[in-house]
């Protein structure tokens, strides 16, 4: 019953309160008037000087996520270019493979007559075989032949596999399939024999002008 006549007397005070004149207010309002400052004051300041110091954290997060997505994606390239280097040593491998099949140029002759062999033991008969004269290209020469052999399909099917196989490199292109007048079962072959071999230093055409 106490408490509630205090808190009765309490409101009554504060609806007669002059803030005119807050040095004649009881002392439990000018205590409360002076809390109720303090917070608003420390709040206040909490709000301005709080506010930039939490902008400039979410700027430092966004830098740091940036800095960690690029991280990661530097390390992805990293992991990547041990595989791209694998890769290109591979490649360096066959292709110094390939280039040890290309004859030399005094090897040719030889690999020519290696075709002709072929072709015997193919037993196939031969109305041309006539080299055509080499096309230099940038580290190496196209030496393209003309043949026309004549004999039964499986044969000729024999000679192409056989000259696929010569340890150096031969293709056969251009071909042309008939079958033979007056020959039941043989069919004529036009094709074009190309070898390749290395070019000299001397040989190499000279490079064209920078752009």
């Amino acid at each position: 019953m106490a408490a509630a006549d205090s808190l009765n007397r309490i409101w009554q005070e504060a609806q007669t309160l002059d803030f005119q004149n807050p040095g004649a207010w009881p002392r439990w309002a000018r205590v409360t008037a002076c809390v109720l400052t303090m917070l608003v004051i420390i709040g206040l300041g909490a709000y301005l000087f709080g506010k930039p110091l939490q902008e400039d954290l979410e700027r430092e997060r966004t830098v740091e996520q940036d800095l960690r997505n690029e991280f990661e994606r530097k390390q992805r390239k990293v992991a990547g270019l041990e595989a791209f280097k694998a890769q290109l040593k591979e490649m360096e491998r066959s292709f110094g493979d390939m280039l040890k099949q290309l004859p030399s140029k005094t090897e040719v002759p030889s690999l020519l007559n290696d075709i002709s062999q072929t072709r015997v033991a193919s037993g196939l008969e031969e109305e041309l075989f006539q080299p055509q004269g080499e096309f230099a290209r940038d580290f190496y020469a196209e030496v393209p032949n003309q043949i026309v052999v004549v004999g039964p399909y499986n044969n000729i099917g024999s000679f192409v596999s056989s000259v696929a196989a010569l340890p150096r490199i031969v293709t056969i292109d251009n071909v042309d399939l008939k079958p033979v007048a007056n020959q039941k079962g043989n069919l004529r072959m036009v094709a074009q024999a190309k070898t390749y071999r290395y070019l000299d230093e001397s040989e190499k055409p000279a490079p064209g002008p920078k752009k």
